[in-house]
């Protein structure tokens, strides 16, 4: 796996490879970062703290593997961080931006499901960011969370429980408001 060999790399100090897996991964964590401080700037200082911290620590990285894992942690403290600085509440008006021809209807459930997220509990908030939208399995997430696997599928079901209560548990075309594919 090239990428397992860049991160053996960046763990020896070659600066290069992190910065590589950076750009690789870039997408996935300002996508992250966004759920959670809920604007562009916000979202890409975040980024650009989690790449700072990780160029500082690398070295500390024990297993390979967990890369990722290891990544996502930092970049979810520095979430929180950047939340506590400012002190404010999560504006809905700078939502993700979707395609002109998306219907007024799936922005609609988009912001619905995006402030009914907002409204969970920091625990279940968290789990479900990570399983749904960072495609973390449940395994990376109780890493990440520092729980157990049968705790994390836990506040999974029950942050799933409360947005199904919270949304009317169904979409517009009947289909379920949580699945994998969110």
């Amino acid at each position: 796996m090239k990428e397992l060999t860049l991160i053996k790399k960046a763990i020896n100090g070659n600066k290069e490879c992190l910065e590589e897996l950076l750009i690789i991964h870039g997408d996935q964590l300002y996508r992250t970062a966004y759920l959670y401080v809920r604007n562009r700037e916000d979202a890409l200082d975040v980024v650009q703290e989690t790449s700072y911290k990780a160029f500082l620590s690398i070295s500390q990285l024990k297993n390979e593997k967990f890369f990722l894992t290891w990544l996502t942690k930092i970049l979810i403290n520095c979430s929180y961080d950047v939340l506590k600085k400012s002190k404010k509440e999560l504006p809905l008006n700078s939502m993700i931006e979707l395609p002109s021809a998306t219907k007024r209807e799936k922005r609609e459930e988009i912001l619905d499901l995006l402030e009914a997220i907002n409204r969970l509990n920091e625990k279940h908030k968290n789990a479900i960011i990570l399983y749904y939208f960072h495609d973390l399995p449940i395994s990376e997430v109780a890493k990440v969370m520092n729980l157990p696997e049968n705790t994390v599928k836990t506040y999974l079901s029950r942050g799933k429980e409360r947005l199904k209560k919270m949304l009317g548990g169904m979409n517009n075309n009947g289909e379920k408001i949580i699945s994998r594919s969110i």
